[in-house]
């Protein structure tokens, strides 16, 4: 892995900034775009495989993006974030390769730590903007084959992924027993010609009324009891999975083009925890309506605190939001100090 420093990335001299992103994908970089164009010249730490991703957060392990405005001809993910790096870039943002590890929310200006350098003392900023996003959550070694088709048949997001050329008129297949996979089922019949929801349990975890519309679909088959133990296919494509019913023992060859998990994210916020609140599943609570989070001056954009949606351009949306907020503090709070 090259350890080079990308274009655009700034050594910057530690010290004080009016507002610091900390966070590289869609959020981060629409909030940057904007922050920067009202002169605030803000400081974007897009982390150094912070995550497990690198810079550029989820889309850059995704191949094809057909759905994000502007490009009717699609792109990949690693093309669509290199050109939000680009604009973030053109306008001034100071971008830096590095990770913050450590943040002190107690007080204002707020102080946060580069990874290896948390014994000094650290760097201070107005507000901060959130946008670290969330990963999916993977079978790993319980699923051999994982690792290879991912991306290359398997995804996390049947709404970004399920309309392309290679799920269409497939057979393809769900994993999980909640109201997300009842959903992901559901919209994947539109795209393809059969939908298997495999289902550890024996009853569904889903609400009763999405229970209820899974099983009544005819497009829609329901294997209970039931794991993935293998991915199988010709090298570059998923062709079959290898499952394995948990009741009887008994194994068995699921032909499928597809497959998709719904079985969960988990939101980067322990940077954050205990310092805002967050809920059950750890993302972070913001006002409704808003990005501003429990603590004034701290805002949080994209999927760390959208469990609902979970799309780029919904990311950018609420990037765009968390730097007008963050703008609109700041002027308000330079007005006060200078007694107008």
């Amino acid at each position: 892995m090259s350890t080079s420093t990308p274009p655009g990335s700034q050594k910057s001299s530690k010290g004080h900034s009016r507002v610091v992103i900390i966070g590289s994908g869609p959020a981060g970089h629409t909030a940057a775009i904007y922050l920067a164009r009202a002169n605030l010249n803000p400081v974007l730490f897009e982390g150094f495989m912070a995550n497990g991703f690198a810079a550029g957060g989820q889309l850059t392990t995704t191949t094809d993006v057909e759905n994000f405005p502007g490009f009717p001809t699609g792109l990949t993910g690693p093309e669509l974030m290199d050109k939000f790096r680009e604009q973030s870039v053109r306008f001034g943002t100071h971008i830096i390769t590095e990770t913050i590890s450590k943040l002190d929310l107690s007080s204002r200006p707020f102080r946060y730590w580069r990874e290896g350098q948390e014994g000094e003392e650290g760097e201070t900023a107005d507000t901060l903007i959130i946008a670290t996003g969330a990963s999916a959550k993977r079978l790993g070694a319980t699923l051999k084959g994982e690792e290879r088709y991912w991306q290359s048949g398997i995804s996390a997001c049947a709404v970004c992924d399920g309309a392309i050329s290679i799920f269409r008129n497939k057979p393809l297949a769900v994993i999980g027993g909640g109201d997300s996979a009842a959903e992901e089922a559901t919209y994947l019949t539109k795209y393809g010609s059969h939908v298997y929801v495999l289902v550890r349990r024996s009853e569904f975890r889903a609400s009763k009324i999405m229970a209820k519309r899974l099983k009544a679909n005819p497009k829609i088959t329901i294997l209970w009891n039931t794991v993935a133990t293998e991915c199988e296919g010709d090298g570059d494509l998923l062709q079959s999975l290898r499952i394995k019913n948990l009741a009887t023992g008994e194994e068995g060859r699921l032909p499928i083009s597809g497959l998709f998990y719904a079985i969960g994210h988990d939101p980067a916020t322990s940077l954050v925890r205990n310092q805002l609140q967050t809920d059950s599943e750890g993302y972070i609570i913001t006002v409704p309506g808003t990005t501003q989070t429990s603590v004034k001056g701290v805002f949080a954009a994209g999927d760390v605190q959208d469990k609902r949606y979970r799309q780029a351009i919904t990311s950018a949306g609420s990037g765009c939001m968390a730097a007008l907020e963050a703008e609109r503090l700041i002027a308000e709070e330079e007005m006060e100090g200078s007694g107008s």
